[in-house]
């Protein structure tokens, strides 16, 4: 029988102390040790360890395609599929979607006549059977069971020898080998691990479900996404239809791209023309309003950006950004107060990036600017105007990347004139460009000021 130890583990990073303290050593976060009992390792023999060392140049890639699932967006993340032996976490915030897309994923490749296994540790088999009809999952490959102990999961999977297996979720895991319990740091860490090594003996992918914190950041340790070779982000607003998949760590591709879905009644679509979806239902009329193009990945998309300025009713005035940065929000409107002269000391100042999208790139300072002017004087910009670039203390306009990306998706959606930084090379034929150096020279420009 294994020895066993007693440890004291950080909630936070993962690091173990011998004994207990307030302060974690190795992320400095307070009251975070909690105590664990770990099992002891034995060392694997040589003469037990499996393939011997082989010249790079003869190892072979023809069982090591992507298993492709179909759906377009995701595979466009994972650059076109499911490496077999790979093991991917995918993480987002508790009713995102996550167990859609990925019930979804795996219906397409049972209709492909792949064998997939869905593990589930937090819902029934009548739950999931539900969804499945609902999303119209419901193939002979597809094979579900409703199972916490990774024991009886890795026999199951031993048994089926299926193509791709789901946990769903690996904070519901548990091994004997550790006897912490569910979803703590030690038990996620060994039932990670045994599924890793797992995956890389069988040739099985492997899909992990993972919890975000209340931060947004990846519950569970950090080794969690060390040992996977693939972390996908799942994000968006549970009140907005729009959802973003994006790869945070991919060992067999670029984690530039992004992939976009509209949660619907019988579940996700891929959104193949996002900026038409952000631009629908925009009122061209109404002040504090500007479209931005931004770069999602490889992905140009135009997203309206929006502001309401009112008087305020004493005290301190209200500063409000959803989807955008709230200290560049602040910096902006200290620099069109100090350098326009436009007054928001008394104003309660709204921001918003429509569409649920998160703009965090300083390419947004121009137009966050214009909106915030237009609504301070009630001045509406022209409906058919795009602007780029970065705003600097000074007021200047600084050049920012892939302008002339930015500016082919604007012309294809039919906007004919783009406020740039004066250093900005010619645009794609259909869009004149208004170049300028400074903040002031753009609003003049549009006749502000």
């Amino acid at each position: 029988m294994a020895k066993s130890r007693t440890v004291f583990v950080c909630q936070n990073c993962g690091a173990e102390a011998p004994q207990w303290a307030g302060r974690c050593g190795s992320c400095d976060e307070w009251n975070t040790l909690v105590e664990e009992v770990l099992a002891e390792r034995r060392l694997v023999a040589a003469e037990t360890l499996g393939m011997p060392p082989v010249p790079i140049s003869e190892i072979d890639l023809a069982d090591w395609q992507p298993y492709a699932t179909g759906i377009a967006e995701l595979d466009r993340v994972l650059g076109g599929g499911l490496i077999p032996g790979s093991v991917s976490l995918v993480a987002g915030e508790p009713g995102i979607g996550k167990s859609t897309l990925l019930l979804q994923a795996l219906a397409s490749l049972a209709e492909q006549d792949r064998t997939v296994l869905y593990v589930s540790g937090e819902e029934s088999a009548e739950q999931v059977r539900l969804r499945a009809k609902r999303l119209g999952a419901l193939f002979p490959k597809l094979w579900f069971v409703a199972e916490t102990n990774l024991a009886t999961v890795i026999k199951h999977m031993l048994a089926l020898d299926p193509d791709v297996v789901v946990i769903d979720s690996i904070q519901t895991m548990s091994t004997e080998e550790s006897a912490s319990s569910p979803g703590s740091l030690t038990q996620v860490r060994e039932c990670a691990a045994a599924l890793v090594q797992h995956a890389k003996t069988t040739g099985t992918a492997v899909v992990l479900v993972g919890h975000v914190t209340k931060e947004g950041s990846i519950a569970g340790p950090r080794v969690l996404e060390h040992v996977v070779d693939t972390v996908v982000a799942f994000e968006g607003e549970r009140h907005h239809a729009l959802r973003l998949l994006r790869a945070v760590k991919h060992r067999f591709g670029s984690t530039d791209e992004l992939g976009l879905f509209e949660m619907g009644e019988t579940g996700l679509h891929s959104v193949p023309d996002p900026s038409r979806l952000f631009l629908a239902d925009r009122d061209i009329t109404a002040s504090g309003s500007v479209v931005m193009p931004t770069i999602e990945g490889h992905r140009p998309l135009l997203v309206e950006i929006q502001a309401l300025v009112s008087a305020g009713h004493g005290g301190s005035p209200r500063r409000s950004a959803q989807g955008l940065d709230h200290g560049r929000m602040a910096f902006l409107l200290a620099v069109l107060q100090q350098r326009i002269k436009l007054d928001f000391s008394d104003q309660d100042v709204y921001a918003l990036a429509v569409g649920g999208v998160k703009l965090t790139e300083p390419a947004a300072d121009l137009a966050l600017a214009l909106t915030l002017a237009s609504a301070r004087l009630d001045a509406p910009l022209p409906a058919n105007l795009v602007a780029i670039g970065e705003v600097g203390l000074a007021g200047e306009i600084r050049q920012v990347s892939q302008t002339s990306r930015r500016l082919a998706e604007a012309a294809r959606l039919g906007f004919s004139r783009a406020l740039v930084p004066k250093s900005t090379p010619d645009g794609p034929p259909g869009v004149r460009l208004i170049r300028v150096a400074t903040l002031c020279d753009g609003l003049k420009a549009l006749s502000f000021a």
